[in-house]
């Protein structure tokens, strides 16, 4: 497999072998350098696939004063129609304002601290303070805000349950005033008229604001507590770990508040993979926190491609294509798979094999009992040599 020269780009090149032959016209050497099995395909690709991989440097950046946000979307990414991603940034103080969503919501903090709130259906509230590795879920049309806390703020990862979501079109508490009349809002809360005559003119989105107390004054009862805990510890969860990596797996089997979404966390150890496997259930939609990998998807029908990934890169597998996740660096890979299902779940190939009649596997592929009989009885995520 191709890869990138990391002293000078330019020497990624089309060729292998006698195949293949120098690039002589316009070229972007920087570009090639990041996707080399794109330039230069394994000899296993064939057919062709819509684009699995999408940068989050390629997005829009909207600019707030106070932050900003950028979206990866079915409409960046055609091939992620399940899932879509909001990366967004809140300085300290800053308030992503009070909104809500036709859609769920799940989070991971990437870097700092934030403050969410929430007030349901049932008028029951919840407040939390959430920092690196934590996160949270909303349910749809339960109305939240998200606040930076001290230091440099933070920066987290939003993801939503439908690829076709955007985050331009949210439900803001300043929009839906600005766009009702003053005597209506007057009617409403029993007030005077100029109560609201300095009442934002149009949406706030991302705004400065004081960095907030102590959790503890910010505490608002109302009709009690929610049900269930809308934030999430992922990174404090106790991980299956293995040789080259380790793995936390994260649904409403084990955080009930998120029904739509299913989340793991990899982190894959120079010279590790995740090993081949395929999702029955749902697409999968993948965030690259930190490293370089690789991914190869089958797509049935001799067709296959690969793709090269980094920090801040997406990726997509739609539903039941097998595929595997190789770190092709010298650190620590870590990538966020997330699912649009309650529950998570995989096939692997070896255990696939190791599981049907060995005879009737050797017809197949002609391979060894001694390779078959080496295939551990449960599930290894992560693999290595």
């Amino acid at each position: 497999m191709a890869k990138a020269d990391k002293k000078t780009s330019k020497q990624v090149k089309p060729i292998r072998g006698k195949l293949g032959a120098s690039i002589i016209g316009p070229s972007n050497p920087a570009r090639e350098a990041e996707s080399p099995d794109r330039l230069l395909p394994p000899s296993t690709d064939r057919g062709s696939l819509p684009s699995l991989r999408w940068s989050f440097a390629d997005s829009h950046n909207r600019i707030s004063e106070g932050g900003w946000a950028r979206q990866t979307t079915a409409r960046e990414l055609p091939s992620a129609t399940e899932i879509a991603g909001v990366n967004m940034r809140l300085t300290a103080g800053s308030i992503r304002e009070m909104h809500w969503h036709k859609e769920g919501e799940w989070a991971y903090m990437l870097k700092g601290s934030a403050r969410i709130t929430v007030v349901d259906q049932n008028l029951h509230t919840f407040q939390d303070d959430v920092s690196e590795g934590e996160g949270w879920y909303f349910p749809a049309g339960i109305p939240h805000s998200i606040q930076a806390l001290g230091g440099d703020g933070c920066e987290f990862l939003l993801v939503f349950d439908d690829g076709h979501f955007d985050e331009n079109e949210t439900f803001l508490l300043t929009d839906w005033l600005a766009h009702t009349p003053k005597n209506i809002l007057a009617k409403n809360f029993n007030v005077p008229e100029k109560a609201f005559d300095k009442i934002p003119k149009e949406e706030l989105y991302i705004f400065p604001a004081k960095v907030p107390g102590p959790l503890a004054k910010d505490r608002v009862a109302g009709l009690g507590p929610v049900p269930e805990s809308f934030s999430h510890r992922m990174i404090k969860m106790k991980p299956i770990q293995m040789k080259f990596g380790t793995v936390r797996i994260m649904d409403s089997t084990n955080f009930s508040a998120s029904k739509t979404i299913a989340s793991a966390l990899l982190e894959i150890e120079p010279g590790g993979m995740r090993e081949l496997h395929w999702h029955p259930n749902a697409d999968e939609w993948q965030y690259y926190i930190s490293g370089q990998g690789r991914m190869t998807v089958f797509a049935s029908g001799g067709s296959a491609q690969t793709f090269d990934y980094q920090a801040g890169d997406v990726g997509s597998v739609p539903r039941a294509m097998p595929h595997y996740i190789e770190n092709t660096g010298k650190t620590t890979l870590r990538v966020l798979e997330m699912f649009r299902s309650p529950k998570y779940e995989d096939i692997p190939l070896a255990q696939w094999l190791a599981f049907t009649p060995h005879e009737l596997v050797r017809a197949h592929l002609n391979i060894d009992e001694s390779v078959l009989a080496k295939i551990p009885p449960r599930k290894m995520p992560i693999v290595g040599t």
